[in-house]
């Protein structure tokens, strides 16, 4: 491969320059900020970047998103320490969701097989009532359908089916997800 041609000139990041600046010296801290453990002002600082952000969602300390205005999330969504949404295309967090600590979404990568090893990306969606255990992975282009869960340290390169339970790398399916006590899906 040649790494003295490559370039990302074809790719966007979506917002001015200004605005990218502003993030990376001013919200980027905040949202990333042990000193402010609060909720309420990640939340705002997300949305004051562009973020879609339901209700009643909870981020914690050390978080980082690279681009906010490339974030739909939705309500009650738990998000843990020191997640990294590495968002250059979009990602859908849905309502009712889990990320542990640690977890890691990545929507780039690069083609090996591309002589200057050109940028690949593609959007992430988490659907409603997922959980993505600590220290796990997500790739570029995987859907996580309804209700499915990422075990520890899982790594999703591919889709994950609803109401299914995943380990391991690649992430395999163990088993059925079966929610008792759920008032709403009996």
């Amino acid at each position: 491969m040649r790494l003295d041609q490559y370039t990302n000139n074809t790719y966007n990041p979506g917002a001015p320059f200004w605005k990218q600046l502003l993030w990376y010296f001013v919200g980027s801290p905040l949202l990333h900020s042990y000193w402010l453990p609060m909720s309420g002002i990640k939340v705002w600082t997300l949305r004051t970047f562009g973020a879609k952000i339901g209700k009643g969602v909870r981020i914690k300390t050390g978080v980082r998103v690279k681009f906010p205005w490339r974030l739909i999330v939705g309500n009650y969504v738990w998000i843990g320490e020191d997640v990294w949404i590495d968002n250059l295309a979009p990602i859908t967090i849905e309502s009712h969701s889990c990320l542990s600590q640690g977890v890691y979404l990545c929507t780039g990568n690069h083609d090996w097989n591309h002589a200057n090893f050109k940028l690949k990306i593609a959007p992430i969606h988490i659907q409603e009532s997922s959980w993505i255990a600590a220290k796990s992975a997500i790739g570029p282009g995987v859907t996580v359908g309804k209700g499915a869960v990422l075990v520890l340290g899982g790594v999703a390169t591919r889709s994950l089916e609803a109401m299914t339970i995943y380990a391991g790398n690649p992430a395999q399916p163990i088993k059925k997800r079966n929610i008792v006590g759920d008032t709403e899906n009996p």
